[in-house]
């Protein structure tokens, strides 16, 4: 008992033995401390929550099935637009204002840049003022006309009673006629001036340029402050277009054939085409024409396809590889299944729903998907939800809900 209470003894503090603080800076202290524990807690609950790394992956339209009838050729091209424009102006003038980007889809008359119209519109009011002069010149031989045909009439009148002479009257024929032919002047130099106000009007609208066709601007050639001119040869820091417009529902296929071929390639023939930035797509398509003069230097017989499925990942320029298929037995198109293809990684489930997460920017947007039966290597059909060419993130889904932040991998 006396051990057990010796330890107790050693275990107490005495606080005589202590140095005695001042109680002043000793809540200075704890205060202290207090604040830079709030600041450190806010900060960790108002900082941002780190961006969930992620991969991407493009939501596929479905490739054409395959064709019951076989190849009889192949050949390869590329992707053509019939119908592009450099878009430029009728006048010579410098750009003041640009309405347009690369990859930006402009309508049928839609302005795309304006000139400096400042000397467009000096011309026009100088040819508004010369037109009513000519109108006020016509007024004055009309009044004078009107007052010899007056004269003209008393002579006559006068004649009849030999109050006057012959000549007298010829004087005032004479007059007459002279101006008659003085008021046609004056009628065509007021037509005269009217045709050159219309000309002056007609180059103030050059001095806006509009698109000619529906399509979209691929090339932008043009900045505010250059000159354009139709006839430059586009030297000395003078353009001849603003850029270059191409109409997508134009897009066709050119392949050249070996002349020793031609023979199995017919109008209207169907083909099925692969994209080389797509190997796995095929594309449904058919032959518009064989175009009637050979290559003599390559041996070969150019053939124009036309492009039976619109895709917006078809462009110009790519390149292409077709397989000609039997006459009368085309690739079935309307076969294709429904929706469009994702990766498996990319469909998870919330809430026993089948959900992918949409990259709009920085964030991801939660979608619910259906999924269909087919699957296509490590591809899975979505049936509805998604629209082809839609950016899906795969990669930890359990990380991602609608809203978070992600980040892309550089490595893909």
């Amino acid at each position: 008992m006396n051990d057990k209470s010796a330890l107790l003894g050693q275990l107490k503090i005495d606080r005589d033995a202590l140095p005695q603080k001042s109680g002043g800076a000793g809540k200075w202290v704890v205060l202290g401390l207090a604040i830079v524990a709030a600041a450190g807690g806010a900060w960790i609950w108002l900082r941002p929550a780190p961006a969930v790394p992620v991969k991407v992956a493009i939501a596929l339209a479905p490739a054409a099935g395959g064709a019951a009838a076989g190849s009889v050729l192949d050949a390869s091209g590329y992707v053509v637009a019939r119908r592009q424009a450099t878009v430029s102006s009728q006048v010579t003038g410098k750009v003041v204002s640009l309405t347009f980007e690369e990859g930006k889809p402009v309508n049928a008359g839609e302005v795309l840049a304006r000139l400096d119209d400042t000397t467009a519109h000096a011309q026009l009011s100088l040819s508004l003022s010369q037109l009513d002069s000519a109108r006020a010149g016509q007024a004055v031989v009309q009044a004078q006309l009107s007052d010899a045909e007056r004269q003209l009439k008393r002579a006559k009148e006068l004649h009849e009673k030999q109050l006057v002479s012959d000549a007298a009257v010829d004087t005032a024929q004479a007059n007459f006629e002279g101006l008659t032919a003085q008021s046609e002047r004056a009628q065509r130099e007021v037509q005269v001036a009217q045709r050159n106000v219309e000309l002056q009007q007609r180059n103030l609208d050059f001095t806006v340029i509009r698109a000619p066709f529906g399509g979209v601007i691929t090339v932008k050639n043009a900045q505010i402050g250059e000159m354009i001119s139709p006839l430059s040869a586009g030297g000395a820091g003078t353009r001849t277009g603003i850029g270059t417009l191409v109409d997508m529902d134009s897009l066709e296929i050119e392949v050249d054939v070996n002349e020793n071929f031609i023979n199995r390639v017919q109008p209207a023939q169907p083909v099925e085409a692969t994209l080389n930035a797509y190997p796995d797509w095929k594309i449904p398509c058919k032959v518009i024409a064989v175009i009637p003069t050979a290559d003599r230097s390559k041996a070969t017989v150019k053939v124009r396809i036309g492009i039976e499925l619109k895709d917006a990942r078809i462009l110009p320029d790519m390149g292409a590889r077709v397989a000609f298929l039997s006459a009368g037995k085309p690739a079935a198109a309307a076969e294709l299944p429904k929706g469009v293809f994702v990766p498996v990684q990319a469909v998870g489930k919330d809430a026993g729903a089948d959900v992918v997460y949409v990259l709009k920017g920085e964030t991801v947007e939660r979608r619910a998907v259906s999924l269909g039966t087919l699957k296509r290597g490590e591809l899975v059909q979505v049936t509805s939800g998604l629209t082809s060419g839609e950016r899906v993130a795969v990669g930890d889904l359990a990380q991602l809900k609608d809203g978070v932040r992600v980040q892309l991998d550089p490595a893909q």
